[in-house]
């Protein structure tokens, strides 16, 4: 404590007191006063806490923030999880209709005056797909070819090997001579 010690010479006060003074002093100071060193060091730290109180303020703002915007993207995220769901499903339907109309098309092909119309008397609610085959499209097929005749196209008839009506397959299918015409008929051909 020199500079105590200085003080009191200039005010005039005795060595021998001086001495007892700054004793005193220093028993009285640390009740009453910190350590130039330790009172830096505190406000070091008090510094520190300011800034990371301030910090732990702005996250919990942060937080806050985010925990608003949770809800919202939470609702965001379920909004647009219902809207792919319901877009697979349209997705997943338009697959089924296509693939149940082509099988349709396909299985009419060259058998129907009007495939548009005759596809559209199909129940498409009561076909379903199981892999390559549409189960239920034969049964409805045939029970329509049976009700509504009149909308397929008769079976062409395939020749059958054998007689042909019509005569010889030779060169002169259908050209008959009266020499086989008279003997055909037992009459003798007159000239």
């Amino acid at each position: 404590m020199d500079w105590l010690r200085e003080l009191l010479k200039k005010l005039g006060v005795e060595e021998t007191k001086i001495d007892g003074i700054v004793s005193d002093v220093n028993k009285e100071i640390p009740k009453h006063f910190v350590p130039k060193s330790q009172y830096n060091d505190l406000a070091e730290q008090r510094k520190k806490l300011e800034k990371d109180i301030s910090e732990r303020d702005g996250q919990l703002e942060e937080l806050k923030k985010a925990a608003g915007s949770s809800e919202d993207l939470k609702r965001q995220i379920e909004t647009l999880q219902n809207e792919n769901k319901t877009a697979k499903e349209k997705y997943e339907s338009e697959l089924k209709d296509l693939t149940v109309t082509s099988a349709i098309k396909s299985a009419l092909n060259g058998k129907v005056h009007d495939e548009a119309l005759v596809a559209g008397l199909f129940d498409k609610g009561k076909l379903v797909i199981d892999g390559d085959k549409v189960v239920g499209l034969d049964e409805q097929l045939k029970t329509l070819q049976e009700s509504k005749a009149f909308l397929f196209k008769a079976e062409e008839l395939q020749q059958q090997p054998g007689f042909k009506v019509g005569g010889a397959g030779g060169g002169n299918a259908g050209q008959a001579t009266n020499e086989q015409l008279a003997s055909i008929f037992g009459v003798a051909e007159s000239k």
